[in-house]
């Protein structure tokens, strides 16, 4: 079989019709016309029926039409995965992250610079990554629970997260002793909702959850510590960071037998073709992040 005549025949039926298809090749429709009909004579029936208003799919043309679509939609994507290939890698792409994560992110991707000098990247700090994917951005790191969606994940590992307050409000309130005492303590919250939130946090009996509130609520980490370290409530954080603050005096583990895990995942819209500079962001993303999360006692299982 022609591969040529079945182009054409698929874009007659894209477009309408010959004279538009002949328009959209840059052919004589007579040519489009004659293309179809030899095709019609190699497979021995009928693809389309012709008036002189419109052409019209047969049962056989809509079967014949519905899987030559799909197999030069994919001979076309070969070639353009072969072409990419081909190039050195370059163009733009377009990244969500998290706002905690900026502090984290700078020098591995001026390493990524580095390697692909022809690559822009252009980064968005939201904490609505997952949903600008394949919309606004190519990518989008998320932490914590992934919303149902076509997207796809890649799992860069888990943080864990503890309490910490600073000296001054645990002098001033009173150190809590028991889960159950949260609840007569201030907060610092995470993107809560009207002051109100809810902790799981695991320990000796296993996960339990805890009803907070406090009149201060964020969704950049660097807010939720200044807000903790100045007596403002008790935070629940990275380890990363709030044993580091810890060490420097800053803040003080609370009830540290209990924690909680936040996962850390890389979306890509499910599209079939994902270009080359994405998809080299994205493996370089999963590689450097899980070492990342190692290196800050994250415990991390990249897959």
């Amino acid at each position: 079989m022609d591969l040529n005549r079945a182009t054409t025949f698929v874009r007659v039926v894209e477009t309408g019709g010959f004279t538009r298809a002949a328009e959209m090749m840059g052919l004589p429709a007579s040519s489009v016309s004659r293309a179809v009909s030899k095709l019609e004579g190699d497979l021995g029936v009928t693809l389309l029926e012709r008036t002189t208003r419109k052409v019209t799919l047969t049962d056989a043309g809509r079967a014949f039409f519905e899987r030559a679509r799909d197999a030069l939609a994919g001979l076309e994507e070969a070639n353009a995965l072969a072409l990419d290939a081909a190039r050195e890698v370059h163009g733009v792409v377009r990244l969500a992250v998290p706002p905690e994560l900026g502090s984290k992110l700078g020098s591995i991707f001026s390493t990524f610079a580095v390697e692909n000098p022809r690559v822009r990247l252009e980064v968005t700090f939201t904490t609505r990554a997952a949903e600008l994917v394949g919309d606004l951005v190519d990518l989008g790191i998320v932490i914590g629970r992934l919303p149902d969606s076509s997207l796809i994940t890649r799992r860069l590992g888990e943080s864990t997260d503890k309490l910490y307050a600073s000296p001054a409000y645990l002098d001033r309130v009173g150190t809590p002793k028991k889960l159950a005492d949260l609840v007569r303590h201030e907060a610092v919250l995470s993107r809560a909702v009207a002051g109100e939130g809810r902790w799981e946090l695991e320990g000796p009996r296993g996960v339990e959850q805890v009803d907070i509130g406090g009149r201060m609520v964020g969704d950049h980490l660097q807010f939720i510590i200044d807000a903790a370290t100045a007596g403002l409530g008790i935070a629940l954080l990275p380890t990363w960071v709030g044993d580091q603050l810890a060490f420097a005096g800053k803040l003080a583990a609370v009830l540290p037998k209990y924690s909680a895990k936040s996962a850390l995942h890389v979306l890509t819209h499910a599209g079939r073709h994902l270009p080359r500079r994405v998809a080299l962001l994205r493996d370089f993303l999963v590689t450097k992040l899980s070492v990342v999360c190692n290196e800050q006692h994250h415990a991390c299982g990249a897959s």
